[in-house]
């Protein structure tokens, strides 16, 4: 990951291309580097690759806001971000299957680039990939704080178990397509500003199956699905955020006529603490004493993600002090060298809105006293200038 390219560089835009600006960065780039105009030219076949995961991220709302936050981090799948394939992971087949409307009948790679497109000398068989499902996943900052796995039923598009998939009612029902003579795509011959090139697009009699249903299934209807039900282990990383989306492929609805599951796109949500606040990797408890307490000191019990822990207040603490507890926040979703926030207490003194006629008698005493008239310092610092010094 250390050796990735920025996206934005990789694109050749600016950081707040729109929409139109990077689909258009990303057409010339593929269109530079497309392999079949650079036959055998690793080198070409990577930077089509690195284009296409850059479009990838950047143009996914989400992905995006990741990656501008955390880097290629943050869209890594084996650091917890549900992003981007990488050069390594992201095959032709998924470039090609993924953005099939960008290039258009204009390009002449346009047929590679259709819902079941494939490569020139190859078709890829089978149906249409699945619909993604989305869902949303309630977590406590306990939770966020250690990681955890959550069991959850998903209703889905699964595969018939009565045709398992095939869409048929028996196997006497499948034949073999007469257009493409099973072979799933059919080629042509196009004139195009390159010269002339041979594509292959999917058989428009099967839909690039090679296989044609004479008499389907009962139970499906001849779709190959059916709805059901799936109970899965979802593995939430420590250190997830509000907002923050993770992504299990090949779990969403199952294609139609074998086709290839969709993934589920899991978004975190944060569930209000009863005591702490988070900010960022940081947490804030809000500490409440008496004036008394504050004047004399003492010891409080504050409650922390691991439990309650007391800490000491000295004497002559004033409202607005804050103390530290390191390392007692939240950890990185990238999980950074283990390191782990803090949590702040900020301390507020607690004044009485109504008092009984002996203690408005006490503190009328005191308020003659010379200690209790205020008398501010140089080294008095301000709120802001606390809470600066601690996030330096």
């Amino acid at each position: 990951m250390a050796n990735k390219r920025d996206f934005y560089e990789v694109l050749g835009v600016a950081k707040n291309a729109d929409e139109a600006a990077l689909k258009k960065a990303y057409r010339q780039l593929a269109m530079k580097y497309h392999p079949d105009k650079n036959p055998g030219d690793k080198e070409a076949e990577d930077k089509f690759k690195e284009a296409a995961e850059a479009y990838e991220v950047l143009n996914d709302a989400d992905k995006r806001a990741r990656y501008d936050r955390y880097g290629h981090a943050g869209v890594d799948p084996n650091m917890g971000g549900g992003g981007g394939y990488g050069p390594g992971g992201m095959s032709m087949d998924d470039i090609f299957s993924q953005f099939g409307d960008i290039f258009g009948d204009e390009s002449p790679f346009g047929s590679f680039f259709g819902g079941a497109g494939g490569r020139s000398g190859g078709g890829q068989r089978g149906g249409q990939r699945g619909g993604n499902l989305r869902i949303k996943v309630s977590l406590t900052l306990e939770e966020i704080s250690n990681g955890v796995t959550k069991k959850i039923k998903v209703r889905k598009q699964t595969t018939c178990d009565e045709c398992r998939g095939s869409g048929a009612k028996d196997s006497s029902s499948v034949k073999s397509c007469n257009t493409c003579n099973g072979a799933g795509y059919v080629r042509q011959v196009r004139n195009t500003f390159l010269g002339q090139m041979a594509t292959t697009t999917p058989c428009p009699t099967c839909g690039g199956r090679g296989q044609v249903v004479t008499s389907h299934c009962a139970k499906c209807r001849g779709a190959g699905t059916v709805e059901g039900e799936e109970t899965l282990d979802i593995d939430i990383p420590a250190g997830v955020e509000e907002g923050m989306q993770l992504q299990m492929r090949g779990k969403g609805n199952t294609g139609p006529n074998g086709g290839p599951a969709g993934d589920l796109l899991i978004t975190i949500e944060e569930k209000p603490h009863e005591h702490l606040q988070r900010d960022g990797q940081n947490v804030i408890y809000e500490l409440f004493v008496n004036f008394a307490d504050a004047s004399l000191g003492t010891s409080e019990e504050v409650p922390t993600l691991d439990g309650k822990v007391k800490i000491k207040i000295p004497a002559g603490t004033p409202a607005g002090k804050i103390f530290r507890l390191k390392d007692k926040g939240l950890p990185s979703v990238q999980g950074y060298r283990g390191e782990r926030g803090d949590q702040l207490i900020y301390v507020n003194v607690w004044t009485p809105k109504k008092l009984n006629d002996e203690e408005r008698r006490l503190l009328e005493r005191m308020r003659e006293l010379p200690n209790f008239k205020p008398q501010p310092g140089k080294s008095d610092r301000s709120f802001f200038e606390k809470m600066r010094d601690f996030f330096k």
